[in-house]
């Protein structure tokens, strides 16, 4: 199986397949695909870990296993975020937590999974819960503008504004604190931020989500429910 990311930054995944070959890939993903392509729809796991990954991670409750047929097979994915998609590898030894609402494809091998950040470490972005990937294999994340990897060595430290971080080593340790003081959050225009410690893998995207929001005048609030509504991300969208 190859892999091709085209356009950046208005990105899109052209997956290449032989007979045989797989890929499982987010409900709605699916650009366009050509060759004798098998379509199995399908819930992601068990049914538990299913609603947890669907409404506590903000992903859809089914996933699409397109199994090509024919040599020669391709189809092409992407998400709503206007920005890069980044491929993440995936080994038995280093599985990621991932932005919740980011998660296009992954090949077999791969397994997604819910992690709770827990209130003793706040939160991470803007969800309580992010996506725990672990297996063997690859994952496509879509981001808002660019992204960047990261890599820190034993003792290093970054920190890094909630709303950019994308992905994370799972083992590694980290921390969400306030930025500053009450004076920096009101006036600086800076909230929670993220402290992690190396050695760590981290990705993360050059555009802030809430930033957009605030730019454009969506409100994220539940209270306003009239009208058409629609959630990316955890936000809500109301016109």
């Amino acid at each position: 199986m190859q892999f091709q990311i085209l356009k950046d930054p208005m990105s899109i995944l052209e997956v290449h397949m032989s007979k045989g070959e797989s890929i499982i890939a987010e409900a709605g993903a699916l650009v366009y695909l050509k060759g004798d392509i098998e379509i199995k729809t399908k819930m992601r796991a068990n049914v538990l870990k299913t609603v947890k990954v669907s409404f506590l991670g903000s992903e859809s409750f089914f996933v699409n296993e397109y199994i090509a047929k024919e040599d020669g097979c391709s189809l092409g994915l992407t998400g709503p975020p206007v920005g890069d998609i980044v491929e993440i590898p995936i080994t038995p030894n280093d599985g990621y937590i991932v932005q919740s609402g980011s998660y296009i494809a992954s090949t077999p091998g791969v397994e997604i999974d819910t992690k709770w950040q827990g209130f003793t470490k706040g939160i991470f972005g803007s969800e309580f819960f992010m996506l725990k990937v672990t297996g063997a294999g690859k994952v496509f994340c879509n981001v808002y503008g660019g992204v960047i990897q990261k890599q820190l060595a034993q003792g290093e430290q970054l920190t890094l504004d909630n709303y950019h971080l994308v992905a994370l080593t799972l083992n590694s340790e980290y921390k969400v604190t306030k930025f500053g003081g009450l004076k920096s959050t009101i006036l600086g225009g800076e909230g929670l931020v993220t402290q992690i410690m190396g050695p760590a893998t981290i990705y993360f995207q050059t555009k802030n989500l809430k930033e957009l929001i605030d730019l454009l005048g969506v409100r994220n609030t539940q209270s306003e429910t009239q009208g058409n509504n629609f959630s990316v991300g955890g936000f809500k969208f109301g016109f």
